[in-house]
């Protein structure tokens, strides 16, 4: 039917009439500071504003994570691109977006702290307690490669927008080549991405 012959559609104007009194009515039962709020206040909030993502295309490069917007966000982004800068800038984008979702996969089990600081920080501060190296090593951590760390800003963006986590199978835990932890002996191995072996506590 075309939009003239709609507007002149005498059932079509009732059921118009109809949804336009039910909104003058809940626009009606606001009060007027909340209706201000809505209609008038600027956005004061420092939260990062939604950005649509095609998340089936991510790509594991340089190339695709370089196109992707400049990053921000809050606590929880930059404790997650720290981590990734001082755990494994020296590794692949892959390897980069692999220690992501071991952080991630931490935060959604019942085992760990459930936000991104509190996993990362766990056990910070005890001798041999910490989780991540970097936090416990006794060293003063500076951001020196302000092209790294904004590298690994945008990756810990896109995680924290809802990535598809694919790459480590659920892993909770993760660890160097160069290393043999105990706990390696006991839980199942789920990958192997650049210099990390990637495993899932069961």
């Amino acid at each position: 039917m075309a939009p003239a012959a709609l507007a002149q559609d005498p059932e079509v104007e009732v059921q118009l009439a109809s949804l336009l009194k039910a909104d003058r009515i809940a626009v009606s039962k606001l009060d007027k500071v909340r209706l201000d709020e809505l209609s008038l206040a600027p956005r004061t909030s420092l939260a990062p504003v939604a950005r649509p993502h095609n998340f089936i295309s991510v790509q594991y490069t340089k190339d695709w994570v370089s196109q992707q917007p400049k990053p921000r966000g809050d606590a929880q982004w930059r404790c997650l691109a720290e981590a990734l800068y001082f755990e494994a800038r020296g590794e692949s984008i892959k390897g980069q977006f692999a220690v992501a979702e071991v952080i991630l996969n931490r935060v959604k089990s019942r085992r760990f702290p459930n936000t991104v600081c509190g996993v990362i920080n766990q056990g910070t501060g005890r001798k041999f307690a910490c989780q991540f190296t970097y936090t416990c090593d006794g060293r003063k951590e500076v951001i020196n490669e302000p092209r790294a760390f904004e590298r690994v800003g945008k990756i810990a963006r896109t995680m924290l927008d809802g990535a598809p986590k694919r790459l480590t199978f659920g892993a909770t835990h993760y660890h160097t080549k160069s290393v043999n932890p105990r706990w390696a002996r006991v839980f199942p191995r789920t990958s192997t991405i650049g210099y990390h072996h990637f495993y899932k506590q069961s």
